[in-house]
């Protein structure tokens, strides 16, 4: 080029070329990651984590205290399932069909005091206790070692938590010490969420320049040594990988809810949890390998306002001026458990139609309980504390049996009666139901961490 005006430097060439920059510059994007021995690592597994942000009430939902005091017991009254013995909330009649699905853990716990959302989601995101603040969570932890070999991310969270930042952990976008290149790819927010007519998906897989001319610069980016110092056959594979992403129609696709049969879509229900939970099956579909979904169950009808997309489960009550914690607002169990009820059912029921329920982890949990005393109980506010000491979680899919309860908490569901389930316990759990060996290590600087210092609850697998 011997205009001036035409002449650019090496790091806008790369902007320009589309696949380098997509490929180095979007979180997520490790799909086709190339291992020493020439091969990507992948499994045919896949992992939709649903955190239900602000800790759901387990007195209310999955682990009901009937014969203790009013001011502990709550309003709602424990139904019979269809395994024996499994009772759950009056207000989830539809999962109480299909417990012969999941497994009810009522003994998770985490290590210490961890009474506030920013610390107890860095634990329990991260899978282990007492986790440095640099630690990389489960999701980047897959990415790096067991990396997608589809033509999609390796790992997406849908609707990041947003507003006040005690309910965000501190790596949620950065991948810890893993780095950018691990850490999410995040799709949707409070007004584009696949429950909203004209969703759209990330920009990532939307083409901006003709085909033709992403081609002429992806073979000229082929030319190029890399400016980072990354291996050129690492590098080349990253430019071509981020050249499929902008590309083909294969991932958009997968971002695109309305392709759906409309009668599927309602099944879900047409809230922001369940087209979410709609998109994150469809991910795993098209090959994601960990998918965060943000338990917001989005605005209760009629109701104003409602808070950000981070927060459904945390039911204070009146005292935080969320309402009332047993009402059907925003902040109201009476809402938002049907709404998980609806979404969750139809999660488990498409899975297994789809026969991929086998293969897909389902986790569901929040980063603890609440406490066990109603405060402000007998006002037109009452609600729930935090609590860490005891909570409960659900397991489904990837190997699990289903239809089984795990641990025990006392009789007032404060503390672990029987069997204790830790964060570093949960995530040897995910990593076995995914195949990956939970004593396997990471190397990052020199480093090297096991992936998971717990043990695999291995009695839920058959």
């Amino acid at each position: 080029m011997s205009d001036a005006s035409h002449l650019i430097s090496r790091r806008r060439m790369l902007q320009l070329g589309g696949a380098g920059a997509l490929s180095l510059g979007v979180p997520g994007m490790v799909a086709a990651r190339v291992g020493a021995d020439g091969k990507t690592k992948a499994t045919d597994r896949s992992c939709i984590f649903i955190l239900l942000c602000g800790g759901p009430s387990h007195l209310d939902t999955w682990d009901l205290k009937p014969d203790a005091p009013a001011e502990i017991r709550g309003p709602y009254k424990p139904a019979a399932t269809a395994v024996p013995g499994m009772r759950i909330s009056e207000l989830a009649p539809q999962l109480a069909k299909m417990t012969k699905y999941f497994t009810l853990i009522r003994s998770m716990t985490h290590v210490g005091n961890i009474s506030n959302h920013f610390d107890a989601m860095h634990h329990l995101l991260s899978g282990q206790a007492n986790a440095p603040l640099d630690s990389p969570y489960l999701g980047s932890i897959l990415s790096k070692v067991r990396p997608s070999e589809r033509s999609v991310a390796s790992y997406v969270w849908l609707i990041k938590c947003i507003g006040d930042p005690v309910f965000c952990a501190p790596n949620i976008g950065t991948g810890g010490t893993l780095g950018a290149p691990h850490a999410p790819l995040f799709v949707g927010t409070a007004e584009n969420n696949p429950s909203k007519p004209g969703f759209k998906a990330p920009d990532v897989f939307s083409p901006t320049e003709p085909v033709a001319r992403m081609t002429a610069r992806r073979e000229l980016l082929d030319g190029l040594n890399d400016a980072r110092q990354i291996k050129k056959q690492e590098w080349q594979d990253l430019q071509h990988r981020g050249f499929e992403l902008a590309t083909s129609a294969g991932p958009r696709q997968a971002f695109e809810v309305d392709r759906e049969d409309p009668k599927v879509r309602d099944r879900y229900g047409r809230n922001p949890l369940g087209q979410n939970l709609l998109l994150a099956r469809r991910l795993v579909e098209s090959g994601v390998g960990f998918v965060t979904v943000n338990g917001w169950t989005g605005q209760s009808p009629g109701q104003v306002g409602g808070g950000p997309p981070s927060s459904s489960w945390d039911m204070h009550g009146g005292e935080m001026g969320m309402g009332n914690a047993f009402g059907n607002g925003s902040y109201g169990m009476g809402y938002c458990l049907p709404v998980l009820d609806t979404a969750l059912t139809a999660l488990f029921t498409d899975l297994q139609e789809r026969g991929m329920l086998e293969k897909t982890l389902v986790v569901v949990t929040g980063e603890f309980g609440r406490t066990p005393r109603i405060n402000q109980n007998g006002s037109a506010s009452p609600g729930r504390q935090h609590w860490p000491t005891c909570y409960s979680s659900i397991l489904a899919g990837g190997g699990i049996r289903g239809g089984a309860v795990y641990g025990e908490s006392d009789k007032i569901a404060a503390f672990v009666k029987d069997k204790p389930v830790r964060p570093q316990d949960l995530s040897a759990t995910i990593f076995h139901s995914l195949g990956v060996p939970y004593e396997s290590r990471v190397t990052k600087e020199g480093l090297t961490k096991p992936l998971s210092t717990g043990e695999p609850l291995l009695e839920l697998f058959g």
